[in-house]
């Protein structure tokens, strides 16, 4: 994971962005995160290393890393937006209860996209799927679920 953290800063500070300590921290808790977080739980789990950190500084920074193709924002209906820095094709399975994501590759999808340009004539820029359903933790906690 290391690497990708440096190759993204890279990237980065090519494009004439400054990377600051909070700028290299956010992405980095993105890029080691599984948990898809939204901004407020970035915050909470790097404040105690940035006191002087705030929200808004976190909702900037998440914003620029996704303009600039680092990072992906996931919103799902009236849910704050969350956050993916895996940028491969891959989908998401979500639960209705406790609200986990949890990524899955199925590569025979892409031929949905190459079909969509065929019949369309669109220029394919990318799709999302998600899975719906109750996780594991979830329905061990509810009998008959």
């Amino acid at each position: 994971m290391g690497a990708s953290v440096e190759q993204a800063l890279e990237q980065l500070k090519s494009s004439g962005v400054r990377m600051t300590p909070q700028r290299h921290a956010i992405l980095g808790f993105l890029m080691n995160s599984m948990t898809h977080p939204t901004a407020d739980e970035i915050y909470k789990a790097l404040s105690p290393d940035f006191p002087s950190m705030s929200v808004a500084t976190i909702y900037n920074n998440l914003r620029l890393f996704v303009e600039a193709g680092l990072v992906r924002e996931l919103t799902y209906g009236d849910d704050s937006s969350r956050f993916d820095a895996n940028l491969s094709d891959h989908y998401h399975a979500i639960c209705k209860v406790c609200g986990e994501i949890v990524d899955f590759d199925y590569p025979p999808l892409m031929e949905v996209e190459r079909a969509a340009s065929r019949e369309t004539g669109f220029r394919v820029e990318g799709h999302r799927m998600e899975i719906y359903g109750v996780c594991t933790s979830c329905r061990a906690a509810v009998p008959h679920s």
